[in-house]
């Protein structure tokens, strides 16, 4: 039974693995078709963002199953239960690199944002990246030391959009408020994209010390 069982959890691990890489493999292709107005880039995440979804429902029907078959309780119910926040958690990272792409697709064939703002976001794209490099790191090598580094890499993305609207409310801002609400709502995503990834890091910690971590997401 306890082989049976282990067998789930390796299952459901390789599967958040999975995801990990699909929701940070989006997410640069969403930059590109957002920088370049690459259609087909944005199309390509667009269309595979069901991949992502159908990941996550074999996570939640897997860790069902093993609930109901195995009456896991203590760590061994923390394990499954933190998956189940985890797969929701990289599902929401899916559907906010599907965000940026669809404004690039929506903006086709000029770019989606002004030359003004590419250097800030090409640096929001890298600092997400890093993140969810470290999430596909942790999810497979559980570390809870590396997992509370999320939070402070969080820090950057932060500062990074604090940039990016000191350049949108700035008066010399030439292009209106419909790029200005444009700007401001991919600067959100990436904000958001990175937010969840500090709570997979946060679920990794709870799940390596028993600890629970306080969000402030």
């Amino acid at each position: 039974m306890r082989e049976e069982f282990q067998a789930d959890l390796n299952e459901v691990s390789r599967l958040l693995v999975t995801m990990a890489e699909a929701v940070r493999a989006a997410l640069r292709k969403a930059t590109t078709a957002l920088l370049t107005a690459d259609l087909k880039s944005a199309e390509t995440v667009i269309e595979r963002d069901v991949e992502v979804d159908a990941i996550y429902a074999q996570v939640e029907a897997k860790v069902a199953d093993t609930i109901a078959r195995q009456a896991p309780v203590a760590s061994d119910l923390r394990m499954v239960i933190t998956a189940l926040h985890i797969s929701a958690d990289l599902e929401r990272m899916g559907d906010l690199a599907e965000h940026v792409a669809k404004t690039a697709q929506r903006r086709h064939p000029s770019p989606a944002v002004p030359s003004e703002l590419r250097p800030v976001f090409k640096k929001m794209a890298a600092a997400a990246d890093h993140m969810a490099e470290k999430i596909t790191t942790v999810l497979a090598n559980p570390s809870a030391e590396l997992a509370a580094e999320l939070e402070r890499d969080d820090d950057r993305m932060d500062e990074l959009e604090r940039d990016l609207f000191k350049i949108l409310l700035d008066d010399d801002w030439p292009y209106g408020a419909e790029t200005a609400i444009d700007g401001a709502l991919l600067g959100r995503f990436y904000e958001r994209y990175a937010d969840h990834a500090v709570n997979v890091g946060e679920q990794m910690i709870y799940l390596v010390t028993g600890e629970p971590v306080t969000s402030q997401n």
